[in-house]
């Protein structure tokens, strides 16, 4: 089988070291998965993640003139869903194409639309904020004082 930048593999791990894991590819060849290719978070210790004997597939980085082969398990796994939406006031609800109704308003009409617009949001950030940190009631703790 011949090996090729970019192309997903199946290989024994071999050997595991500091600074990363050994794989037996298909064909014979042994390539090389540093630390920090091991997962997509940080890995203290390779051993927490890959033994060896297992089998992983990789992904093929680079191959050296000399022949050195560079793989990446994170690279080879399958991509991920963005991260859930938090909720909160919303930072992106401006609407942009609104600009065609602003047409025959006058430039302070605009302004004062801006800032009143710029008033609620910044009001609802706050009482979010407030509601985040426990200090709604007026930045104070532990009721009256």
């Amino acid at each position: 089988m011949q090996l090729e930048v970019g192309k997903i593999v199946e290989g024994k791990v071999t050997g595991i070291t500091k600074f990363g894991a050994f794989v037996e590819l298909p064909g014979g060849k042994t390539g090389m998965v540093h630390i920090s290719e091991v997962a997509t978070t940080y890995v203290n210790e390779i051993s927490d993640y890959i033994k060896e004997n297992q089998m992983v597939k990789v992904k093929v980085l680079s191959i050296s003139p000399e022949g050195k082969v560079s793989l990446s398990i994170k690279r080879a796994l399958p991509p991920t869903a963005p991260p859930p939406r938090r909720d909160g006031p919303r930072v992106d609800s401006f609407d942009w194409s609104s600009n065609r109704k602003n047409e025959n308003m006058s430039f302070e009409d605009m302004m004062n639309k801006f800032k009143q617009t710029s008033d609620d949001k910044m009001s609802d950030l706050k009482k979010y904020s407030d509601v985040k940190r426990g200090t709604g009631n007026g930045g104070r703790r532990g009721g009256q004082r």
